[in-house]
């Protein structure tokens, strides 16, 4: 194999054909190693907003547990009041 001189225009056009295909295949080799991980990343988004909806669920659910624990200790202190006022 010999190398081409520059100033033939035909070799040139190979060598650019070669270059052209060998980034072709590297880039496809890239893309398919790149898919797995967009995949995982879709994944872990939609994880992500699973657990967010989770979350929200029971952040609604519990902000009456406060209110009914404040409820309850006053009617304790209504009841012990009552109680030492009928004494």
């Amino acid at each position: 194999m010999t190398i081409p001189t520059p100033s033939d225009p035909a070799a040139v056009a190979v060598e650019l054909e070669k270059l052209r295909g060998t980034m072709a295949e590297g880039f496809a080799r890239v893309d398919g190693s790149l898919a797995p991980l967009v995949r995982r990343g879709d994944q872990t988004d939609r994880a992500l907003a699973d657990h967010e909806t989770h979350l929200d669920a029971l952040e609604r659910s519990r902000w009456p547990l406060p209110s009914i624990a404040a409820l309850v200790a006053l009617c304790g202190l209504a009841t012990s009041l009552w109680q030492l006022a009928n004494r």
